[in-house]
């Protein structure tokens, strides 16, 4: 069933944006709206995907067209949710401009199945529904929903990387290894991955490293006279007075650097921002707010994020404006003469992890998060 009413005055607030007379009797008056219905595939269609096939179309949604009034541009977003769910926590899997049908890949489905429970391997039931709205208000929802299964694979992002984190007296999340403790990364290089490097904030006190959350079982320390040991018991890193530091090792030659590091100079942000193709999809990632980071309270210049990104490219930015910005040109990390430049950084679609330190540039961004 369709709905069709006057919604006048539900439209007056996206009217009087602006005070211009003239913007305002340019602006398309928003006079009946009837939902849009999805058409096309059928309920409960089954899909058993394969990564192999994962760049290719699985099907084409189609739905009827929102009756607005005429003139306004349509967007139009495909949502996803677990069955029988509510929509208030559903995922996007696609958004239009003006057309009624988009043709989903494979590995969106995929990856949309994957962040909505689906165990891999095993057919889980979804609803589909569309959603429209004119310059993000007026949404309407379909009435009627489609009911999917999905035969998903793991969608896992190739990462054959080590990841450390600091751990000890001196830094963010003190001696409690537990997984759910927040614990600062190093940010590895994206040229040469076997080099590693943090600058920030450390009390006075001792601190070692550990690869993996939760485990004291690999550790990374203080082997003396500049040069680092990897495995169980390792020594500890000792900072004598508590200050910004430097910290950089590499896992092949076995040596460290500690160093004082000057902050009198470095700039203080209130926002930092990630945002980019890899935000939709598509090049309208890069218009709008960016999404906002989340600034460390031990540490006034390290941010991180949890988000789920599309294949496609990213950056970051200060203040939300342009004025200030950092990206690189290498996946998943980089610092300063090691992958962070002005460049974009190449993103391959999967939910991160994402860490930022302005004082650097440095990135990482750890893939395959649950």
């Amino acid at each position: 069933m369709k709905n069709n009413y006057k919604i006048l005055i539900a439209f007056i607030s996206v009217l009087l944006v602006s005070c211009n007379a003239d913007d305002v009797e340019s602006r398309p008056v928003i006079e009946s709206v009837s939902t849009p219905e999805l058409m096309a595939p059928e309920t409960a269609k089954q899909y058993v995907l394969t990564e192999e096939n994962g760049a290719k179309e699985v099907d084409r949604f189609v739905w009827s067209a929102a009756k607005y009034s005429d003139n306004v541009v349509v967007e139009y977003t495909l949502l996803m949710d677990v069955k029988d769910g509510n929509f208030t926590n559903a995922l996007t899997l696609a958004t239009t401009s003006n057309s009624t049908q988009v043709a989903i890949l494979v590995k969106d489905l995929n990856q949309t199945a994957i962040e909505l429970g689906a165990e891999p391997g095993v057919p889980t039931l979804f609803d589909v529904k569309v959603k429209s709205s004119v310059s993000g208000a007026v949404p309407m929802i379909s009435e009627n929903s489609i009911t999917i299964s999905v035969n998903a694979y793991s969608g896992l992002v190739p990462y054959a990387f080590i990841d450390w984190y600091l751990v000890g007296g001196a830094v963010e999340g003190g001696w409690d290894n537990n997984a759910d403790t927040v614990h600062q990364p190093m940010f590895r290089g994206g040229v040469n991955s076997n080099v590693y490097k943090f600058t920030g904030y450390f009390l006075a006190g001792n601190f070692k490293l550990i690869s993996v959350k939760g485990s004291w079982a690999s550790q990374l320390g203080n082997a003396g006279s500049g040069a680092i040991e990897i495995k169980d018991n390792a020594g500890e890193f000792a900072i004598s007075t508590a200050g910004y530091y430097t910290f950089t090792f590499n896992t092949t030659a076995l040596t460290y650097t500690l160093v004082p590091f000057n902050v009198a100079s470095a700039s203080l942000y209130s926002r930092i921002g990630f945002l980019g193709s890899s935000r939709t999809g598509t090049d309208a990632g890069w218009n709008g707010d960016d999404t906002s980071m989340t600034v460390s309270p031990f540490n006034s210049h390290t941010w991180s994020l949890s988000v789920s990104l599309y294949d496609g490219k990213g950056k970051f930015r200060a203040n939300n404006m342009w004025d200030t910005s950092w990206g690189g040109d290498t996946s998943f990390s980089g610092f300063t003469g090691n992958g962070a430049t002005a460049g974009d950084i190449p993103v391959a679609k999967s939910k991160y992890k994402v860490y930022f330190n302005d004082l650097d540039g440095s990135y990482l961004m750890v893939p395959n998060q649950e």
